[in-house]
């Protein structure tokens, strides 16, 4: 009778050693299932979908499958790039997209549905000027979009006598036209940044 109830009990205790490795085994399993991928950090922030290329900006051009035509390329002064078959190709004053689709478009008389990606690599051209009553006149060079609030910010703010509900912003438009945009801080600030202004290279904010 001992020698059974000895069998009986090696019997039990095995089956449990067998529970519990299934058990720790599931959740070792679960563990790894559940287990979040790792954040990837962005190489670089993204520029805005409308950012305008410029003179001295940096741009990637990528052909699929096609490493000949794939390179880094700057912007020249008169605001063109220059690619193999292509020439010379005006970036400056497109967006990458735009760009993009004209690159494309004239590769498609040498090669089958080329497809293009065009990225910048490092922002060059996005420069303001701010003048006036405000404690740092002078150039910003810029390198993500910028507001007139973040602009005056980086100039460090307003003169003891500036005025600054008739700040002036002068834009040149698609045709080279000099435009004048009237800005009110004061309403800016008010309004939590509603009447804000998203500023262009070659922009100038002049504070009175």
């Amino acid at each position: 009778m001992a020698l059974k109830w000895l069998a009986i009990s090696a019997a039990l205790l095995a089956g449990l050693g067998l529970v519990n490795a299934a058990g720790a085994q599931q959740a070792s399993t679960r563990s790894v299932a559940t287990k979040s991928a790792p954040a990837v950090s962005p190489s670089s922030v993204p520029l805005a979908s409308e950012y305008i290329i410029g003179p001295d900006d940096l741009l990637q051009v990528s052909v699929w499958k096609n490493e000949t035509m794939s390179r880094t390329l700057p912007v020249r002064p008169d605001g063109k790039i220059s690619m193999p078959l292509l020439d010379d190709i005006q970036a400056a004053g497109l967006t990458p997209l735009q760009l993009r689709d004209k690159i494309a478009a004239a590769l498609a008389e040498f090669m089958p549905n080329p497809e293009v990606a065009v990225g910048v690599v490092e922002v060059r051209s996005y420069r303001v000027s701010v003048l006036g009553e405000v404690q740092k006149p002078g150039v910003l060079q810029l390198k993500a979009p910028t507001t007139v609030l973040e602009a005056l910010a980086l100039a460090g703010g307003f003169r003891d006598f500036a005025s600054p509900s008739k700040i002036i912003i002068f834009r040149k438009d698609a045709q080279g036209q000099t435009q004048r945009l009237r800005f009110n801080y004061n309403r800016a600030v008010g309004s939590a940044g509603e009447d804000n202004v998203s500023l262009r290279s070659g922009d100038v904010i002049v504070v009175p």
